[in-house]
């Protein structure tokens, strides 16, 4: 069996298993290996089966627990997709994606910083806007979070009158 083929069958299993985890752990080797049609369809499997489990959840009413590596692995697959929305300009479905994760966890800091996220779409400023205004990048990436978890004084005036800050931006 070939590097190609041995990867292949590893992540048929893991999708068979719906493990989402095993998925993300394998996706270094999926860049190095597969063309780029086979890693598109890598990350819809991804998607496919977090949004299975996001409507497991929604329908047993069950919040993800951040400290389980599946339900992790599914919110950051799901954080993932809105961003992807957010960067295309589809800012209302990444807002409603963003509103649905800053309450599906158990993780406070994950939350609100969510918030921010569906705060900022909600009064339709754009991604770039987001990055350059209210995210803080260089202590998100100290804080080695996979959102964007810091942000800058900015955020607090989104918070307290989100329509003041618009016309800023």
């Amino acid at each position: 069996m070939n590097k190609v083929e041995k990867l292949k069958a590893e992540v048929l299993k893991a999708q068979q298993n719906s493990d989402i985890a095993s998925l993300y752990v394998l996706e270094q080797k999926a860049h190095d290996t597969f063309d780029e049609d086979t890693l598109i369809a890598f990350y819809a499997n991804i998607l496919d089966l977090a949004l299975e489990k996001l409507t497991d959840a929604l329908e047993a009413h069950r919040v993800m627990d951040m400290n389980e590596v599946q339900d992790f692995a599914t919110v950051r697959a799901l954080y993932e997709y809105a961003i992807e929305h957010y960067s295309a300009g589809k800012i209302s479905d990444a807002s409603a994606l963003f509103e649905v994760l800053s309450g599906l966890t158990n993780d406070a800091k994950f939350s609100s910083a969510l918030k921010l996220h569906w705060i900022a779409s909600a009064e339709d400023i754009s991604l770039d806007d987001f990055i350059s205004n209210i995210a803080d990048i260089d202590e998100t990436e100290d804080a080695g979070t996979f959102y964007i978890s810091c942000f800058t004084k900015e955020a607090q005036k989104l918070l307290d009158n989100p329509k003041k800050m618009e016309s800023k931006i």
